[in-house]
Formats: C-alpha cells, structure tokens, sequence
C-alpha cells in the first residue's frame, strides 16, 4: 500500500514538473511564430511524413518525428484539454519543441528538401524553429 502511494506521489510531481516546464517553454516560444505554425499545420504534417520516410536522415530526427507522432494521437494529455488555455496549448508547445529538435538536427538543407509548402511557410517554419532567417531568399 505504501509503494502504490508511493508511486501516486512521484507521478503526480512528475506531472506538475512536466506541466510548468511547457507552461515554461510555452511562454518563450514565440506567440506569432505558434500562430504561423497552426496555419502551416497540412504542410508540416506532410513534413514530418517525408522526415520519417527519409533514409538518409539519422535514425534519431525519424524517431523523433515518431514520437511526436505517437504523442498527438494519443487521446491522454500532459494537461487535459478541459483546463482552459493550458489543454490545447500543451500539444503545440510539444509539437513546436519536438520540431525545433528534428530541425536542428535533420539541418536546413533536409528542411528545404521536403518542405511542401510556400517560401512563406518555409520561413515561418525557420523561424519557429529557432532557425532564423536562414531560410529566406534560398532557392528549392
């Protein structure tokens, strides 16, 4: 009995630390940047497929973009969505802070090469990504 408390303990202070650190990083993101990246949401969808398919990427940027994969599909939030502001918005911040890692890693050229929408929407990818404007002005 005192094990599984034990373990109800630690879970729920697990969960609290993982809830304030995307409350956290959720308030550095930038609020446009997340607004561009929701509007970019069938181009980044189709991104993250051509990522994952993608041999030549190292096996962590495809497994990355798995879990991220598997996360969204889950029907169980960090924070359930019924808490105002926070449900929704942990699944962005978790979205926008997987794709900056696989972006980082998988680098610009990789992003360029299978990046299915409008320059635009590559450079509001870029800079959701922390990338800057690394990507404007290049060429596909």
């Amino acid at each position: 009995m005192e094990a599984a408390l034990g373990l109800l303990a630690a879970t729920a202070v697990t969960w609290l630390a993982l809830a304030l650190a995307l409350l956290a990083a959720g308030r550095r993101l930038d609020r446009a940047a997340l607004r561009a990246a929701l509007r970019l949401l069938p181009d980044v969808v189709r991104l993250a497929s051509r990522l994952a398919a993608d041999p030549t990427l190292p096996r962590g940027v495809r497994l990355r973009v798995a879990l991220l994969a598997g996360y969204l599909a889950l029907p169980i939030d960090l924070v359930p969505d019924f808490v105002p502001v926070l449900g929704y918005a942990d699944d962005a911040v978790v979205a926008a802070l997987a794709l900056r890692g696989v972006a980082r890693r998988a680098g610009l050229a990789a992003l360029r090469r299978h990046w299915p929408g409008t320059e635009d929407g590559f450079a509001a990818l870029c800079r959701l990504c922390g990338l800057g404007r690394a990507g404007a002005g290049n060429g596909r």
